[in-house]
C-alpha cells in the first residue's frame, strides 16, 4: 500500500512542472484576452507564437531572422563566459588559499566588484565600439565577479582538519591546494558557474539594449522603438529559454563530476 502510494506520488511530482507552465500561460492569455491587462500593454502567447514563428523565415521588423539574432546573443555570451570562467576560477582559488594572491588582487577586486555592469557600457562602446569585442567585456567583466568570490569562498571552506593531517605528512602548501583544497571548493566553483552565468546573461541584454545592430536584446529594443510588445516577449522568451538550456547543461556536467542526488 506504502509503495503504491509512493508511486502515485512520485508521478504526481514529474507532472508538475507541466500543471505549472499550462497554469502560467492559460493564465496569461486569458489576463489579455479578458481585457485585465490592456493588448496595447502585453501580448497573449498566442500573439508570441505566430510573430515566432513569422521570424523564423521573415527579415521585418527588425532586419534579421530570429535565427541570427538568437546565434548573435549566443556567441558574446559563450565568449564571454568563457572568458569569466577562465579568469575568474584560478584568481578566485589563488585568492582563497595563497596570502600573497589576495593581497595583490583582492583591493583591486574590491573596488571593481560593486560597479554594476551598465555603468561599464559607455566606456566598452568608446573603447571597442558597438561590435563583438565591446560586448564580450561587458559580459566577461559582469561574470567574473561571481566566479571569483565562489571559488575563493569554496578554498575557504576546506576542512581545516584535512589541511592539518596533510602538513603533518610533510605536504607542501602547493600540494594541499592542488590535491585538497581545489577538489573542496568543486560544489562552490559549480555553483558559480551558474551565477556567472546569469550574471552574463543580464550583461549581454543589458549591453544589445543600449547599443547593438543583431541580437535578442536588439530584438527587444526594437520591439520598444515600434511599440510591439509581442516583439519584446519573443526577445524575452529566447534569452530565458537559450539561458535556461545552458543551465540545464552545466547542472547534468555537475551532476557527472560530483554525483549529486538531487532530492
Amino acid at each position: 500500500m506504502e509503495i503504491a502510494e509512493e508511486k502515485t506520488g512520485s508521478r504526481v511530482l514529474q507532472y508538475l512542472p507541466y500543471a505549472s507552465l499550462l497554469t502560467f500561460f492559460v493564465s496569461w492569455q486569458l489576463s489579455v484576452d479578458l481585457g485585465i491587462i490592456p493588448r496595447e500593454l502585453l501580448a497573449t502567447p498566442t500573439d508570441v507564437l505566430r510573430i515566432f514563428i513569422v521570424k523564423l523565415y521573415q527579415v521585418d521588423p527588425d532586419g534579421a531572422l530570429l535565427i541570427k539574432h538568437i546565434g548573435v546573443s549566443m556567441e558574446e555570451v559563450l565568449l564571454g563566459y568563457l572568458l569569466a570562467m577562465i579568469t575568474g576560477i584560478p584568481l578566485g582559488l589563488l585568492m582563497g588559499w595563497f596570502l600573497v594572491a589576495e593581497g595583490l588582487a583582492r583591493p583591486i577586486f574590491e573596488i571593481i566588484r560593486p560597479v554594476p555592469q551598465v555603468a561599464w557600457i559607455p566606456l566598452a562602446i568608446f573603447w571597442f565600439g558597438i561590435g563583438l569585442t565591446g560586448k564580450v567585456y561587458i559580459i566577461w567583466i559582469s561574470g567574473v565577479v561571481p566566479f571569483v568570490i565562489n571559488s575563493y569562498v569554496g578554498v575557504r571552506l576546506t576542512n581545516p582538519a584535512l589541511v592539518q593531517m596533510a602538513r603533518t605528512y610533510g605536504a607542501s602548501s602547493w600540494q594541499i591546494f592542488l590535491k585538497i583544497c581545489i577538489p573542496s571548493a568543486r560544489p562552490m566553483v559549480f555553483g558559480g558557474l551558474q551565477i556567472g552565468l546569469a550574471y552574463c546573461w543580464i550583461a549581454l541584454v543589458a549591453a544589445e539594449l543600449i547599443a547593438a545592430d543583431a541580437g535578442l536584446g536588439f530584438v527587444i529594443t526594437m520591439g520598444r522603438r515600434l511599440l510591439r510588445p509581442d516583439l519584446i516577449v519573443l526577445g524575452m522568451l529566447m534569452v530565458g529559454l537559450t539561458g535556461a538550456l545552458f543551465g540545464i547543461l552545466i547542472d547534468r556536467v555537475e551532476k557527472r563530476y560530483m554525483g549529486r542526488i538531487r532530492r
